[in-house]
C-alpha cells in the first residue's frame, strides 16, 4: 500500500474523528457513556463483508469490491468511535502512530483469513487497528481509499439519521438497490479533491432520495 506522509495522515484522522463526532453526537449526545457494544457492531458487519467478497466454496462468487471496501468503511466507524473513547483527546496521535507502525509489517494475510483475525479480536471486545490494517492490505485498500470512501459514507450516515434511520421510517432500499450502491455511483460523479465535494453529494443523495420517494407513491 502507498505509505501516507505524517502529516496527510494527521489531516485524514482529524477530519474523519471530528465527523465521526458530529454523527455519534445526532445518534446520543453523550453517545460515549451509553457502553454502545462497537465491537459487536463490528464483527457483524465482517459477516456482511464476507459475503460481499465470497466464502463459498460449492458455488461460483464473484466478489463485489465496491461493496467489501464500504463494509470496511462501516468497521472503521465503530472501530474509530471505540478508539474515541479509548485514547480521548488524544486519538489522532494514538491511532496516526499505530497505522504507521503497521507499514512496517511484512505480514501478508489472504484476505478471508485477515478477516477472520479481524472478526476474532472484535469477539474478544477488541478493534485492532493492526488486523484492520492487514484486512486493507490483504483487499488491497489503501489509507487514502479508506479517507475518501469514508467521508462519502458518513454523509450518507448523517442523511440516514435525518431521514429516520433511527425510527425506523427511512427507506434503505432504493428502486431494488441498496442505498450504499446508490452512492458508490453518485461518488464516482464527483471529485473528492473538490472545495464543496460534501456538499455536493450531499445534494444529490437528497435528490435521488427524493426521487425514490416520490415514485413509491
Amino acid at each position: 500500500m502507498t505509505v501516507p506522509s505524517a502529516d496527510q495522515l494527521q489531516q485524514w484522522l482529524t477530519t474523519m474523528v471530528e465527523l465521526q463526532r458530529s454523527h455519534n453526537e445526532k445518534v446520543h449526545p453523550q453517545w460515549d457513556q451509553q457502553g454502545y457494544p462497537f465491537t459487536r457492531a463490528i464483527w457483524i458487519e465482517c459477516a456482511e463483508l464476507m459475503d460481499h467478497f465470497g466464502w463459498k466454496w460449492w458455488k461460483y462468487q464473484d466478489a463485489d469490491y465496491d461493496q467489501v471496501k464500504l463494509e470496511l468503511v462501516d468497521i472503521w466507524h465503530f472501530g474509530l468511535s471505540a478508539l474515541m473513547i479509548q485514547h480521548g483527546d488524544r486519538v489522532v496521535d494514538a491511532v496516526a502512530n499505530e497505522i504507521i507502525d503497521t507499514y512496517t509489517s511484512h505480514d501478508e494475510s489472504e484476505f478471508r483469513e485477515a478477516v477472520e483475525v479481524l472478526t476474532r479480536r472484535a469477539l474478544d471486545g477488541d478493534f485492532s487497528i493492526v488486523a484492520f490494517m492487514a484486512t486493507m492490505r490483504s483487499l488491497p485498500m489503501s489509507f487514502e481509499d479508506l479517507y475518501s470512501s469514508y467521508v462519502a459514507k458518513n454523509v450518507l450516515n448523517v442523511f440516514r439519521q435525518e431521514h429516520g434511520y433511527k425510527e425506523g421510517t427511512y427507506i434503505k432500499s432504493w428502486a431494488g438497490r441498496e442505498d450504499n450502491e446508490h452512492l458508490t455511483e453518485l461518488v464516482r460523479t464527483l471529485n473528492i479533491d473538490s472545495s464543496t465535494y460534501i456538499a455536493d453529494l450531499q445534494s444529490l443523495i437528497a435528490k435521488r432520495y427524493e426521487q425514490v420517494l416520490n415514485d413509491s407513491r
